[in-house]
Parts: C-alpha cells; sequence; structure tokens
C-alpha cells in the first residue's frame, strides 16, 4: 500500500547526447520511445504508480523539453514539472526539489529516479523501494544497490559491509562508494559479493538533504533557502535569479560520498538498466538467429551483431558485424557498436560546425 507521505522526483534535464540523432534538445532521449511503446519518461512514472501516485510525482527539467513532457505525462499535475534556469547538475536540483516538498508537505519522504532507465521486473523494483523509503523515513539517506551481473567499468560501485546478501528487506550502512574502475578492480569487486552498482537512486526527508547541504555545501543550501515558498507569487522570478548561481556539482560528490548516515538496499535482480547508449538498447531487444537486434524491417546475409533503427524502411545488410545504425528525417548514424559511448562527440562536432538545426 502506498504512503501518503511517499513522493517522487523523477530528473529530466539531461540532452542525451549518445542517443544522436533521434535524441535532440527539445526531443531528449527521456522522451524518446527507444525500447518499447511508451517513452522513457512515462515508463519512469508507470512503474512508480504502485508506490507513488501522478500526483505526488515532480519531474525537474528544462524548458527546451518542458511541454513534451506535460503533454506526454497527462497525468501529472503541470505545476509539478518544473524548468530549471541553467543546467547545474544533481546538488542543486536535489536541493530545490527539497526545499519545495519541505513546503507542500513537512512529513515528505522522497526518492530521487532517473528518467532514462529501464527496468524489467518492475515489481521487485518496487518491493526494494518499499525497504529504502523505511530507512529515509527514520532520517536516513537511502540508496540502492543493483545487483552486479558481470564487472562493469561503466559505473560507479557500492560497497557494502561483508557477507550482505542481495535481496531480503534489510538494509545496511554503506562502506564508501567507489568510482567507475579499470577492468581489474571490477574484477575483484565482481568476485567478492558486496559490491553493488550504483543505481543513482536516492532517498530521504526534505530536512535531511538540506542539513547535508548546509553542511557540506553551504553555497547551495545559503542560496536555495533564499527562496520563497513554493507557489509564493516571487517564487519563479527568485528561481530564475538564484538558480545559476549555485554550484555546478552532482549529488555523489556534494553530499552522498561525503555523508555519515548512508543506508543501501543490495537488491535482488529486477532487470536493471541505465540504457546509456545505443548498445544498452542493442542489449535489452530481441535478437534474431545472427545477432541483430532491428526495429525496422531487416534482410541480413551474412551480417551478425548489428543495431538497426530506420523507421519504415527495409534495411538491408551485406556481409557486415557490429554496426549501430540510426535513420532520421536529417541524420544517418552508422557507428561501430564498440564505439557506442563516443556518439556524443559527433554532437560536439555538430556544435563546433555551428550545425544548431542538426542539434
Amino acid at each position: 500500500m502506498a504512503k501518503a507521505n511517499y513522493y517522487g522526483l523523477i530528473l529530466a534535464g539531461g540532452r542525451g547526447t549518445r542517443f544522436w540523432p533521434r535524441s535532440r534538445k527539445r526531443h531528449a532521449k527521456q522522451v524518446l520511445n527507444v525500447a518499447g511503446p511508451r517513452t522513457l519518461i512515462q515508463a519512469t512514472v508507470d512503474r512508480l504508480a504502485a508506490l507513488i501516485p501522478p500526483e505526488r510525482i515532480w519531474i525537474l527539467t528544462n524548458d527546451l523539453v518542458r511541454a513534451e513532457i506535460v503533454r506526454q505525462l497527462p497525468e501529472v499535475p503541470p505545476k509539478q514539472i518544473i524548468s530549471e534556469p541553467a543546467q547545474r547538475n544533481t546538488a542543486p536540483a536535489i536541493a530545490l526539489a527539497a526545499h519545495i516538498l519541505q513546503s507542500v508537505d513537512p512529513d515528505a519522504v522522497f526518492g530521487v529516479f532517473p528518467s532514462d532507465a529501464i527496468i524489467g521486473q518492475p515489481k521487485k523494483f518496487i518491493k526494494a523501494l518499499r525497504t529504502v523509503f523505511k530507512a529515509a523515513a527514520r532520517g536516513d539517506i537511502g540508496v540502492l544497490g543493483i545487483k552486479t551481473r558481470w564487472p562493469e567499468t561503466g559505473y560507479g560501485y557500492i560497497e557494502f559491509p561483508k557477507g550482505t546478501e542481495p535481496g531480503g528487506t534489510e538494509t545496511y550502512p554503506v562502506r564508501r562508494f567507489r568510482e567507475k574502475p579499470p577492468i581489474h578492480i571490477a574484477k575483484r569487486y565482481f568476485k567478492a559479493g558486496n559490491y553493488c552498482w550504483n543505481s543513482g537512486m536516492f532517498f530521504w526527508r526534505p530536512s535531511t538533504v538540506l542539513t547535508e547541504m548546509r553542511k557540506h555545501q553551504p553555497q547551495i543550501a545559503t542560496l536555495i533557502a533564499s527562496l520563497p515558498a513554493f507557489g509564493h507569487r516571487t517564487f519563479n522570478k527568485k528561481l530564475t535569479e538564484v538558480f545559476p548561481l549555485c554550484a555546478n556539482i552532482s549529488i555523489d560528490y556534494a553530499v552522498i560520498e561525503q555523508a555519515t548516515n548512508v543506508f543501501g538496499h543490495a537488491c535482488e535482480e529486477f532487470g536493471w538498466s541505465d540504457v546509456g547508449s545505443w548498445d544498452a538498447v542493442y542489449d535489452i531487444l530481441p535478437h534474431d538467429e545472427n545477432g541483430n537486434a532491428a526495429l525496422s524491417e531487416l534482410l541480413a546475409s551474412g551480417s551478425t551483431g548489428n543495431y538497426i533503427d530506420c523507421g519504415k524502411k527495409l534495411v538491408a545488410l551485406l556481409g557486415v558485424k557490429d554496426l549501430i545504425i540510426v535513420d532520421t528525417p536529417d541524420a544517418l548514424l552508422i557507428a561501430d557498436r564498440s564505439r557506442a559511448q563516443q556518439v556524443g562527440e559527433i554532437v560536439k562536432l555538430l556544435e563546433t560546425n555551428g550545425r544548431e538545426d542538426l542539434l
């Protein structure tokens, strides 16, 4: 049963440059349906509904994509879909949300969720959320650790006490957070068994956030504290003045890695993916007998391991392997799948060449 004081904050301000050419400034990754009929942000709200109804969902985004999010999520009150005046990373965004929720509901407990993850088993996910929300309700900082499936170098890790087993209904004090490791260290973490991937989902009371901000990030705390209560006639004007002055820093560095009251839940497997690149989409989609994953009609001869997203076109492949091919009306991407994380470099080249029409 959902608790009346549980809220969800969805962070949806990113550009998703690694999903170019489908992801653009006004139609960014979070509003795309890259892996199903619902867009990533719609799927996020859908899966949370078992614990947090849409009327208690808050979304922080930017001016360019806000209108599309409002259109896609009519069940979320539009006043709760807020444009940040400037991109300032996750620490100022979460401090802002804490300030708002403290004025809306003094008893609030809220979770911070990315807008672009995929969860294959939502019932198990909700079970994990119930556990970590309890830790947050008592005044601690809660984090979700994802059970490792291989020695990954692209994720940060959470170190739990030795002997911690994924699953159950317990939270444990987090020993420390580890940065994205080289492969030999990742293999050690994977073998040890008490390390989980850091999901980037955090849980706390607004008062907990603001207390930790005053302790570790006084500049951000002072600026956010200068805002009037949400709904006050001067709130938007003051936010426009104050928010761009905040330091550009992630919540991980700003607070989480310095706090002493962090408790984590080592989750059982629930099919989590952060969908960070086209290669990640390839991994979660069904493959044909030659390992090709296609959202378009495909004829393939002697071709293996390719990802195809070319709309309604018939795509014919002959003697190629491990390619990403994404076609839009004004741009075509062809890339080696092993370089999927570098697609954002194409966006930087477009910016350098002044191609705003393709950004």
